[in-house]
Parts: structure tokens; C-alpha cells; sequence
């Protein structure tokens, strides 16, 4: 699926849109990122007002950091690797153990130029969503373009599925 890639002024009106509903709902969000390395967080924290709904961010890149900072299990990571749905599901889970927000988003990819094999190409990026007491959702998108261009429109479909999340009961 081709997606388009968001400048920053659309990023920035994603980022006001999820502010405003968490504002509503009395909820705040917590992000665990790999390949966005924080960029989910930043365009949180560019919103005025943030600190009403936004808890933290984590940018977790190394296995190491995924283990100490998510409590993503060592088997998990050998076993199926970083860029993987079981990973992305502990992250998402981690972050709002160890966030303490009620909204979580969890992002592991392939931004490149390198790291691409067959089963995971360049542009791979698993992402899932979860609010406190629910089910966790996730997601794999095969993103085209540049490692900022892939980065960018991961950032756009985390923040589209943080609004997704806050809709579903």
C-alpha cells in the first residue's frame, strides 16, 4: 500500500488532533519507539498544552534498552527478532506498565538505507496501539521511500491509530 508522505505541518495537525481528544477523554498517552528513535513524542510535545495528556516518551533502539526500559522478554527478541509482532505487542504493553498513561503506542521497523532482508524489507514497520485494560491492536506497514520518508509516514499512521484507539471502546 503507497502512502503519502506527511510534511511537518501535517504531522503537527495529527499530533493537535490526538491532544485535543485525549484532553476530552481525561487520558494521556505514553510512546515506545525504535526506528522514529522519538519522533512520535516530539510532535506530542510540539502541541501547546501537552502536559495536560502526554505522559512520556521512550526511544528504546537496542535490544538491551527494549528489555530494561518495556520488559521485552530476551526470548522474544531472539526468537522473532525486533521487527516483529510479538516484540512491537510487549512494547506497546511495556510502555503503559512502565509509562503510566492509559493510551500506548509501540513502533519497530526497517527506516534503512540498511538492515532489509527478504522476510523483513526495507520499510517494514510493525506498530500496535493499546489503552489500560484493553487489547493491544497491531499492525504491519511496508512503507516506501527514503529513511526519512519512512519515518514520516510511520509517525502519521501511529498518530491516525492513537485515534482509532481513543474511538473504540
Amino acid at each position: 500500500m503507497s502512502y503519502a508522505i506527511p510534511n511537518d505541518a501535517e504531522l503537527r495537525g495529527l499530533a493537535l488532533q490526538v491532544g485535543e481528544r485525549l484532553l476530552v477523554e481525561h487520558l494521556s498517552l505514553v510512546t515506545a519507539e525504535s526506528c522514529t528513535g522519538g519522533w512520535i513524542a516530539k510532535c506530542m510535545t510540539d502541541v501547546p498544552g501537552c502536559s495536560a495528556w502526554f505522559e512520556c516518551g521512550i526511544a528504546a533502539y537496542s535490544y538491551e534498552a527494549k528489555q530494561a526500559l518495556l520488559g521485552v522478554r530476551p526470548d522474544t527478541l531472539l526468537k522473532y527478532g525486533a521487527v516483529s509482532e510479538e516484540t512491537v505487542l510487549e512494547m506497546v504493553s511495556g510502555a503503559l506498565t512502565h509509562g503510566g498513561a492509559s493510551v500506548s503506542v509501540a513502533v519497530t521497523g526497517i527506516a534503512g538505507p540498511g538492515g532489509g532482508t527478504d522476510d523483513k524489507p526495507l520499510g517494514s514497520v510493525w506498530l500496535a496501539w493499546k489503552r489500560r485494560g484493553g487489547y493491544p491492536r497491531a499492525e504491519l506497514h511496508r512503507f516506501e521511500g527514503d529513511r526519512d520518508q519512512v519515518r514520516r509516514q510511520t509517525v502519521a499512521v501511529a498518530l491516525h491509530g492513537v485515534l482509532k484507539t481513543l474511538t473504540q471502546i
